[in-house]
C-alpha cells in the first residue's frame, strides 16, 4: 500500500516562490502559520515595515527589540507612524501578500494561522482547496489532525495574540487527535529557546499538558525560527519544530 503523505510548513513569512512549490510530492499541504513578513530580521531591506520607511529604520527597530528594549522599540516606531493611517497602511500591505500567497497554495491545503497572521482577511482569500482551522479537527489521509493557531500575549502585541484561557480552551476543543498542529511550541525551555534571537518565546503551558494527556503521535509546530532543540520527545508523541520556511524552503514530511 502507498504511502500517504503530508507535507508541513510554517513561518512562510512572504516566501512565496518556495511556497508554490510546497506541496510537490506530498497528498497534501499542512501550513501552521505566520504568512505575513512585517519585518525580516536576516535582511532588514524586506517586509512591510522597510517599504513603508526605509531600511536604516528598520536597522534601528531591530537593535532595539533584539535588546529586548520593547518600550523604545515602540516608541520609536509611533514617531514614524506618526502623520500615517497605521490601519489602512498595513491592511493594504497584507492584502498583498495574502493575495500572491493563497494563490501559491497547493489543492489540498489544510492552515491556521500564526501570530502575526491577520485571520479577519483569511476568509477573502482562501480558495476552495484551503481548509482553515483554528480549533478544530481534520481527517487528512485517515489521520486526525487538530489545529490551533495564534500566539499568546507578548510585549510585541503582533496581530493574533490571544490569552492563555483563550488559548487553553482551543486545545480543549481539539481533543484527542493523531497530530496536534500549532503555531507556537509547547512550553519547553529547549524548544521556546531561539538561540539567534538569544530570548525565550512564549510557549504554551495548555499544549504541553494536552500532549500528556492525550499523547498525540506528533505534535508539530513553529513559531521559534532558530530553535535550541528542533525535535524531542514528551512521553509516547514525538515534537517537532517543522522550521523556518521563510529561509530555508523546504517542508518537513510526514508519512505513514
Amino acid at each position: 500500500m502507498p504511502a500517504f503523505r503530508v507535507n508541513v510548513v510554517s513561518d512562510v513569512h512572504g516566501n512565496t516562490k518556495d511556497l508554490a512549490r510546497a506541496g510537490e510530492g506530498a497528498d497534501a499541504l499542512v501550513c501552521l502559520g505566520d504568512l505575513v513578513l512585517f519585518l525580516d530580521y536576516a535582511d532588514h531591506a524586506r517586509g512591510i515595515f522597510p517599504d513603508l520607511f526605509g531600511k536604516e529604520n528598520a536597522d534601528r527597530l531591530v537593535e532595539l527589540r533584539t535588546a529586548r528594549r520593547f518600550d523604545e522599540a515602540r516608541e520609536f516606531g509611533a514617531r514614524l507612524w506618526a502623520g500615517i493611517d497605521r490601519g489602512p497602511a498595513i491592511e493594504r500591505a497584507v492584502r498583498k501578500q495574502y493575495a500572491e500567497m493563497f494563490a501559491a497554495f497547493p489543492v489540498p491545503t489544510y492552515a491556521t494561522y500564526g501570530n502575526v497572521d491577520i485571520p479577519t482577511l483569511w476568509s477573502e482569500y482562501a480558495g476552495p482547496g484551503t481548509t482553515v482551522l483554528d480549533g478544530a479537527r481534520a481527517e487528512i489521509g485517515g489521520r486526525v489532525f487538530g489545529f490551533v493557531g495564534g500566539g499568546l500575549r507578548t510585549p510585541m502585541r503582533t496581530p493574533y495574540e490571544i490569552s492563555d484561557e483563550e488559548y487553553a480552551a482551543k486545545i480543549e476543543a481539539v481533543g484527542e487527535v493523531d497530530v496536534l498542529c500549532t503555531h507556537i511550541p509547547p512550553d519547553v525551555p529547549e524548544l521556546v529557546y531561539d538561540t539567534v534571537a538569544r530570548r525565550f518565546e512564549r510557549g504554551s503551558r495548555a499544549l504541553l499538558a494536552a500532549i500528556h494527556k492525550t499523547r498525540p503521535r506528533y505534535a508539530l509546530f513553529g513559531h521559534v525560527h532558530q530553535p535550541l532543540t528542533r525535535r524531542m520527545r514528551i512521553g509516547a508523541t514525538e515534537c517537532v519544530n517543522v522550521g523556518h520556511f521563510a529561509s530555508s524552503g523546504r517542508p518537513w514530511a510526514l508519512e505513514w
